[in-house]
């Protein structure tokens, strides 16, 4: 911008692209997304939707004091404008309360097996922002739905992220953006486009265009359940993970470490997989 390029092309429309085209709408360019598909056809459509800027972010021992000042830095910049959000109409960001279940009052949620030495991923979360949302509560056996159960609620941030999207298409669009269907083989294929300053955010796809091979998938399967509005809380149960998205109840096998589903590029539906992760949860309320 400050060398008077302002015709900008960002090459990908899902939450990073989009994103990245209103910051530089903001910032007075002209922009132009290239995308070979649309939300919601996109990977970030597919996340849990919780605001959770630190998860499977950045191994234990790469977290230098430089890496968690800048980090925090953008987690805080990140939460303050998500909170810009609360209370527009169709809630595109809400609060939700999540509870960590447990049959033992000693077990802490995906923690790393003493005996495994693979690297131990960051907990920045905790650490360096726990100041913005509500401290954890711990309730009493006897005292809630879930018998002689430990259990513990945390506040988290979400999105609808259906709702989300649309905002920022319609955002985007109503800044004078364009969007164009195209799709990129090989870095070459940038070359025909008129914009000469290009924003990487094909995300995932960054592994197969650019040959990025540190891009790296670290969750594992979502199954999907019809809606229920009046549901508007978490569940943290013997490795499964449950999430009120407004767009279709999530459930998904997280396991009982961070390595659970790490570097598992499949998209091939697990039936079992489903199964388990919604007996698991649905079990919380057998007698």
């Amino acid at each position: 911008m400050a060398a008077g390029k302002r015709d900008i092309a960002v090459i990908g429309c899902g939450a990073l692209g989009l994103t990245s085209a209103l910051l530089l709408q903001r910032a007075g360019a002209l922009v132009t997304i290239y995308a070979k598909d649309l939300p919601p056809n996109v990977r970030s459509s597919l996340a849990t939707g919780l605001w959770t800027p630190d998860s499977r972010i950045c191994f234990e021992d790469n977290a230098t004091p430089a890496f968690r000042q800048l980090w925090e830095s953008m987690a805080r910049q990140s939460f303050r404008t998500y909170q810009t959000l609360l209370g527009l109409p169709a809630n595109p960001v809400e609060f939700i309360d999540d509870y960590f279940v447990s049959n033992d009052p000693d077990a802490k949620p995906h923690q790393m097996p003493p005996n495994d030495d693979r690297p131990k991923f960051a907990d920045l979360q905790h650490e360096l922002i726990g100041d913005l949302v509500p401290r954890s509560e711990v309730f009493a056996p006897g005292s809630h739905p879930f018998g002689a159960r430990y259990l513990r609620r945390n506040t988290f941030m979400m999105f609808n992220l259906a709702v989300y999207t649309r905002m920022l298409m319609a955002d985007f669009r109503a800044n004078g953006g364009k969007i164009e269907i195209d799709e990129f083989h090989t870095p070459a294929d940038f070359s025909r486009l008129s914009q000469k300053t290009l924003i990487n955010a094909t995300g995932y796809g960054a592994r197969a265009l650019l040959g990025d091979q540190s891009i790296t998938p670290v969750r594992g399967q979502l199954a999907r359940v019809i809606p229920q509005p009046e549901i508007n809380y978490g569940l943290d149960y013997k490795g499964v993970y449950f999430v009120p998205r407004r767009d279709g109840l999530v459930f998904q096998v997280v396991g009982e470490n961070d390595y659970y589903g790490f570097d598992d590029a499949t998209t091939a539906p697990d039936r079992a997989e489903a199964e388990l992760a919604v007996n698991t949860i649905t079990s919380l309320w057998l007698p």
